[in-house]
């Protein structure tokens, strides 16, 4: 659903154009009656029998889909040496996710390459066509290759380091930390050849036992190969890598009173990361300092499960919480304990929220209600273009949309994370409990 209730979407939205035999066509084609195509909200509207839910095609550039033997329920989208920013179909991406098998010892950590990722087709046969001018079919299916490594439990999340994609940090229920180098099993997906092969066996590079499992899990883009991690009973490690190629892992940071849910590294900062907790706070570290975080402040009032750090505008941080609010927060002013922004469309809770890595003001969250929006805070509401839109009969698009909101995407089914793409404007994807989508809106 691209969201017609904005200040700016003239220049992120994308017409649609006439197809050639209607272009061509001498006398005009019968008028059919206008029917509103409405717009459906989880846990707002029903679903009638013998009613079925559709994706507007127009609304894409692309949308793939695929599933795993088992669902996965994290994911991290690889950094590769394909160049950016790249802009134009078909695309390749990488990435690595973990499984949620039924019997601990079937687990796998899938290091997968989806290649041909196409878009729509040019709407005329000629090479010159803008990206604009597209017809909303694609071209042929991606190809998918997959590598798996054993790993003893389910992955309750899994991380790439982003100056060395191939050395990967995985957060198992078992209740340790594992860090390990799949540059072997990348090797083996850049052969242009799609399939899977048998799981392998793989010793980590390290193995750490936490005092119960956890969720909190993030490298630093600033001092390579540092890792945090957080568990269920409020620990939270620093790892600093050692001149032996292991890494020293420090005494837990005290600060929060229950469930540390999420790790955010500063972008700009070596020594400073942010955490969130099931206490309802939001912590700033340094990490010279482990007896107290350098700012706390009470951000929801439920749990907060995760955060997200702009890459852009290195004092934006952005909160999801357990009642589905999503909060924006100026790191200069966060001592007042005021949000710069504070949306309520999701109803459940918050699973995953990301800071774009092309546009600062742009941020996807995706929630248990199993829809994924992408919101632009830029967006102002503009009267004119609103009434515009509501005399157009093919949308019925709610009242009460937020401006800001640009985008939501739906049909998945326990939806729990989301990642841009650090190399592909505008491209995400998405895991759930039923498979992965891979997609680009075209007003994004």
């Amino acid at each position: 659903m691209r969201n017609p209730k904005k200040g700016k979407a003239k220049a992120k939205s994308k017409a649609k154009v006439l197809q050639p035999e209607e272009a061509g066509s001498s006398q005009p084609p019968p008028l059919a009656a206008p029917s509103a195509r409405t717009v459906w909200r989880p846990d707002t509207d029903a679903v009638g029998e013998g009613e079925e839910l559709q994706h507007d095609p127009s609304a894409y550039d692309c949308l793939h889909s695929f599933s795993l033997e088992w669902p996965c329920l994290s994911l991290d989208v690889l950094r590769d040496d394909l160049g950016q920013p790249r802009t134009h179909f078909p695309h390749t991406i990488y990435a690595v996710t973990g499984s949620q098998a039924a019997v601990a010892k079937s687990n796998v950590i899938t290091l997968f390459k989806l290649a041909d990722i196409a878009g729509k087709k040019p709407s005329q046969d000629d090479s010159s066509s803008s990206d604009d001018d597209m017809s909303d079919e694609e071209e042929g299916q991606p190809r998918l290759s997959v590598r798996q490594v054993a790993h003893h439990g389910a992955i309750n999340r899994i991380r790439s380091m982003p100056q060395q994609p191939s050395i990967v940090a995985s957060w198992s229920e078992a209740g340790h930390v594992q860090v390990w180098d799949f540059v072997a099993q990348l090797q083996q997906l850049r052969p242009d050849e799609p399939g899977t092969a048998k799981p392998g066996r793989l010793a980590p590079l390290q193995l750490q036992p936490h005092s119960t499992e956890g969720y909190a899990l993030d490298w630093s883009h600033m001092a390579q190969g540092h890792l945090a991690s957080g568990d269920c009973r409020g620990n939270l490690h620093i790892w600093r890598p050692s001149p032996a190629g292991k890494w020293q892992v420090s005494p837990s940071y005290i600060g929060h009173q229950s469930s540390v849910e999420d790790i955010q590294w500063s972008p700009t900062e070596a020594t400073v990361f942010a955490s969130c907790s099931a206490d309802q706070h939001i912590c700033i570290w340094d990490t010279r300092e482990q007896t107290k975080p350098m700012l706390r402040v009470q951000a929801h009032d439920s749990d907060v499960n995760v955060i997200g750090w702009n890459p852009l505008t290195s004092y934006m941080l952005a909160s999801g919480a357990e009642d589905g609010g999503l909060r924006v927060w100026d790191l200069r002013e966060l001592s007042s304990g005021e949000h710069v922004a504070n949306f309520t469309y999701h109803r459940r809770p918050v699973t995953s929220l990301e800071w774009s890595p092309f546009e600062n003001s742009v941020i996807a969250a995706c929630s248990a209600d199993n829809q994924l929006s992408v919101w632009d805070l830029a967006l102002e509401r503009d009267p004119e273009e609103e009434a515009a839109m509501a005399m157009a009969p093919e949308t019925d698009a709610p009242s009460d949309l937020p401006p800001q909101l640009l985008f939501v995407h739906g049909g998945q089914e326990n939806l729990k994370e989301l990642h841009w793409h650090p190399q592909i404007p505008g491209m995400l994807t998405s895991t759930a409990g039923d498979g992965f989508n891979v997609f680009k809106p075209a007003n994004v």
